[in-house]
């Protein structure tokens, strides 16, 4: 009884010291929309914990998760100006982070399962391990050759999977833009690896 007395003496003191992180926050906010790089840096710093909890929640491998926070950091460079200064921080930055959260972990799912996809496969040395790796080799050198734009807009639109409007803030292009470049960049793979099929 007493115990959890003190329990509820903890919890409402913790929530004053969090309502003022969250306004500390959302100040050094709406001070970045304003071009302020020193509250940039702060918010930067003082929220990161929260970044890696929310993130550290739902990745368990450490890289991995670090991974996540990275991708974070950028996803909140990129939205940055989207922030509401009429709402609270925290609950904006956490979407953010558990969005990237799981983004990160459908793409080790996806991973892991081209993985298993390529353990099912012949052993090493027969002609459909040879033919797959001499067309992996072969896409990755056309990607290689691929415009710059179109590269980036290939990797956040189609590998990533990112929404086109946050992949398009992401690499500095308007959607519209994106859309044109990841379009030239399949119509200039499949010309150039397409004919492949016939051949078979």
């Amino acid at each position: 009884m007493l115990a959890s007395a003190f329990d509820g003496m903890d919890m409402a003191a913790e929530q004053p010291a969090t309502d003022a992180r969250d306004a500390r926050w959302a100040a050094w906010m709406v001070a970045v929309q304003a071009g302020d790089n020193q509250a940039y840096d702060r918010l930067l710093r003082d929220c990161l914990p929260q970044i890696r909890a929310v993130v550290r929640a739902r990745v368990r491998n450490a890289a991995d998760a670090e991974d996540a926070v990275q991708d974070t950091l950028l996803t909140l460079h990129a939205l940055r100006h989207t922030y509401d200064p009429q709402r609270p921080f925290k609950p904006w930055l956490n979407a953010i982070a558990e969005r990237r959260a799981i983004d990160r972990l459908r793409r080790l799912s996806k991973h892991s399962r081209r993985e298993s996809a390529l353990d099912d496969a012949p052993e090493q040395g027969t002609p459909a391990v040879g033919s797959a790796r001499l067309e992996a080799a072969e896409l990755r050198a056309a990607v290689a050759e691929l415009p710059e734009s179109q590269r980036t807009a290939l990797r956040l639109a189609k590998l990533e999977e990112r929404p086109l409007k946050e992949a398009a803030q992401i690499s500095g292009l308007s959607v519209g833009a994106l859309k044109v470049a990841t379009h030239r960049a399949v119509a200039a793979l499949r010309a150039k690896l397409g004919g492949r099929d016939g051949q078979r």
